[in-house]
C-alpha cells in the first residue's frame, strides 16, 4: 500500500477545502500515528488480498505479518470483498469488461497542485464510474454525501478514463462495516467537474500558497495546530460573555447559540490543556502552573507470583467473569456471534441526547409527547 501522503491530499481536503492557510501549517509539523491508524493500515492491506484473491489474482496472503489481525478484521475485510465483487456483477450488466482497480494511486493535480490519493476500489465501466473506500474505523461515522475526499478521488479516475470509457455519472461509497455503515452518495460526472473548476481548484491554489483565511469549525478536529491556533481560539472565546450568566436568565436564542458551539468548546478547551502537558513535560515552564505526580493506583508486580501465594493460602485468587459483547464479538467473529447470541441480547434505549437537526437519527419519544398526546385527547 502507498505511504506517502501529499501535501493537499485527498484525505484532508475537508479541513484545508474549509481552512486553507491550515494545509502548510500542518506540513511543517511531523507526522503522527496512533495504534488506531495502524490497525487501520493492517486492514486496508487485509481488504486488499481479499478483493485480489476474489478476483482470481495470484497475491499473498499478509495475515501473519499483520500486527492487529483478529476475527472481527477479518469478517470486515470479507464483507467489504464482497460488497466490492457485488458492484463489479453490476457493473458487468451495463459493460462487458469493466476495469477493476484496487489501491490505485489517483492524480488529481489538474485541480490540486501536487494532488494525489490512494483510491482503495476503482470500477470503471460505461456510464458509471465507481469509487468505494474502506473505513475501518469505529469512532466517527463517514458520509459520503458531499465528501471531499472520494470526490477527488473520483475526480482522479476520470482524469485516468473518461477519454476511454463513456463515463456519465459517478458513485462513491463508504463501506464501514464496524459501524453497519454502507454510504453511498451519486452525481453527475459535469456536477463533479463544476465543483471541481470552481471550489476545489481555486481553494487549492489558495491552500498551496498558504493564502486564504483561517475558519474554525467541525473540521479542526485532526489539524496539527487545534491547539494553538489563534483563529480556533477566537472562535470559542466568542461564548465567554455567556460565562456569568445563570443558564435560566438567558433568552431562548442564546442557549441556542451555545448549544452550537459547547461541543467545540470544550474540545478545545482539552486540546489546549493537553497541548501544554506535552510541553511541560518536555521542559517548558508556564507562569502560574506547575508539573506533578497525578493520582496512581496500586498494582500487582507479579501477577503469577500473586496468584501463587494467594493458593498456597488456601483461596481462590480468580473471578470468572463474562466476556463483554464488544469482546465476545471479537472472540466469536460477528457473524458466530449472531448465530449464537443474537437472541440473548437486547440494545435498551439510549439516554436522551440533545444533537443538530442535521444528526441523522430519528427524534426520541419523551414521557412529555405522550403527556402531551393525552392532554390532545382529553381535549
Amino acid at each position: 500500500m502507498p505511504t506517502k501522503h501529499a501535501v493537499l491530499s485527498a484525505s484532508s481536503s475537508y479541513r484545508w477545502l474549509a481552512c486553507p492557510p491550515s494545509a502548510l501549517e500542518c506540513a511543517k509539523l511531523p507526522d503522527t500515528s496512533s495504534e488506531f491508524a495502524l490497525q487501520g493500515t493492517d486492514a486496508h492491506s487485509l481488504c486488499e488480498y481479499k478483493v485480489l484473491s476474489a478476483l482470481g489474482r495470484d497475491v499473498v496472503d499478509p495475515t501473519k505479518g499483520l500486527t492487529f489481525f483478529d476475527e472481527e478484521m477479518d469478517e470486515c475485510a470479507t464483507e467489504y470483498a464482497e460488497f466490492v465483487m457485488e458492484q463489479v456483477e453490476a457493473a458487468k450488466t451495463v459493460c462487458k469488461d469493466p476495469l477493476v482497480l484496487i489501491e490505485q494511486r489517483l492524480d488529481f493535480s489538474r485541480w490540486v497542485p501536487g494532488g494525489f490519493g490512494t483510491g482503495d476500489c476503482v470500477i470503471v465501466a460505461d456510464d458509471t464510474l465507481t469509487v468505494i473506500d474502506y473505513k475501518h474505523g469505529l469512532g466517527v461515522l463517514v458520509d459520503a454525501e458531499k465528501n471531499s475526499q472520494m470526490m477527488c478521488y473520483a475526480l482522479g479516475a476520470l482524469q485516468l478514463f473518461d477519454g476511454i470509457y463513456d463515463i456519465n455519472h459517478v458513485s462513491m461509497t463508504i463501506f464501514q462495516p464496524r459501524r453497519d455503515n454502507v454510504s453511498t452518495y451519486q452525481l453527475e460526472k459535469d456536477e463533479l467537474l463544476h465543483w471541481a473548476e470552481t471550489v476545489l481548484k481555486p481553494t487549492a491554489e489558495l491552500a498551496a500558497k498558504g493564502d486564504g483565511e483561517y475558519h474554525a469549525g467541525d473540521h479542526c478536529c485532526f489539524c496539527k495546530i487545534k491547539a494553538t491556533c489563534r483563529k480556533r481560539a477566537e472562535y470559542n472565546l466568542e461564548l465567554a460573555r455567556y460565562d456569568f450568566a445563570v443558564p435560566s436568565t438567558l433568552q431562548d436564542e442564546e442557549i441556542e447559540a451555545v448549544l452550537a458551539k459547547v461541543d467545540e468548546l470544550v474540545n478545545w478547551a482539552s486540546d489546549v490543556k493537553d497541548y501544554a502537558l506535552q510541553q511541560a513535560i518536555s521542559g517548558k515552564n508556564w507562569s502560574g502552573w506547575k508539573l506533578v505526580e497525578g493520582r496512581s493506583n496500586r498494582r500487582y508486580v507479579n501477577e503469577e507470583a500473586v496468584a501463587a501465594a494467594v493458593e498456597n493460602a488456601g483461596f481462590n485468587p480468580y473471578e470468572k467473569k463474562l466476556l463483554g459483547i464488544t469482546a465476545m464479538t471479537k472472540q466469536l467473529g460477528k457473524k458466530r456471534f449472531e448465530e449464537l447470541l443474537s437472541n440473548l441480547v437486547e440494545k435498551p434505549q439510549g439516554k436522551p441526547v440533545l444533537v443538530p437537526e442535521s444528526d441523522k437519527r430519528p427524534v426520541m419519544h419523551t414521557a412529555a409527547d405522550d403527556f402531551k398526546e393525552v392532554t390532545k385527547e382529553e381535549k
